[in-house]
């Protein structure tokens, strides 16, 4: 929980509040939204999230959707 948090505060600029939020729709629905951006900021982000999950071993992964 705390990683998806970090991932959320360092990527996608959400406060402790935001960030606490989506966490909990990750955890309880298996999903949750944590922006809308232009495809180009989109991919960016959601390449280095991934990255990050997994140089520390971490199972999160974000998807980009279309809106």
């Amino acid at each position: 929980m705390d990683f998806v948090i970090l991932v959320l505060k360092r990527f996608f600029a959400k406060t402790e509040e935001q960030a606490n939020k989506i966490m909990l729709d990750v955890h309880k629905k298996g999903a949750g939204i944590a922006g809308v951006f232009t495809l180009e900021i989109a991919e960016m982000k959601v390449m280095q999230s991934n990255q990050l999950a997994r140089q520390n071993q971490h199972p999160l992964k974000t998807v980009l959707e279309a809106e």
